[in-house]
């Protein structure tokens, strides 16, 4: 049975997303894995988080995400600190380090995304530019 025309876009779309996302993770300094810069762009987004939280949020397991936050902790890009409310528990906050890295990442990836715009030919990256409304709509769906 032939694919309907959307679920032939749906199929394409989600493999170029995932191999363009692949291919400039891969294409920057080697640094932190997909998982902890994720927690840490996180951190860095919503302030303090509790682990199960932010387990939750990245849709990981808590022993998964505790240990990416010891990784980010031992690295000095993010710090534990007592749960004000309760005691028991602790937060896990991005530092001022942590933050600089990120930026560092986003910033070759974008330098990276940015070349490799310039070498479309002027019709794609328009159809490009036209297209990210309809992929900005897709992600204001999950929000």
């Amino acid at each position: 049975m032939d694919a309907s025309p959307t679920e032939d876009v749906a199929g394409r779309l989600f493999l170029a997303v995932g191999r363009l996302s692949r291919s400039l993770r891969q294409a920057g300094n080697p640094g932190p894995g997909h998982g902890s810069i994720s927690a840490l762009a996180t951190l860095a987004a919503t302030g303090p988080m509790r682990l199960g939280d932010l387990a939750t949020k990245e849709g990981v397991a808590a022993a998964t995400m505790s240990r990416i936050v010891a990784g980010l902790v031992e690295a000095g890009y993010a710090r534990r600190e007592p749960d004000p409310v309760d005691r028991r528990a602790w937060l896990a906050t991005a530092t001022e380090e942590g933050e600089r890295m990120l930026s560092g990442v986003r910033s070759t990836r974008v330098h990276e995304l940015h070349k490799r715009i310039d070498r479309l030919p002027p019709n794609l990256r328009d159809d490009l530019a036209a297209g990210l409304v309809a992929m900005e709509a897709l992600l204001s769906d999950d929000e």
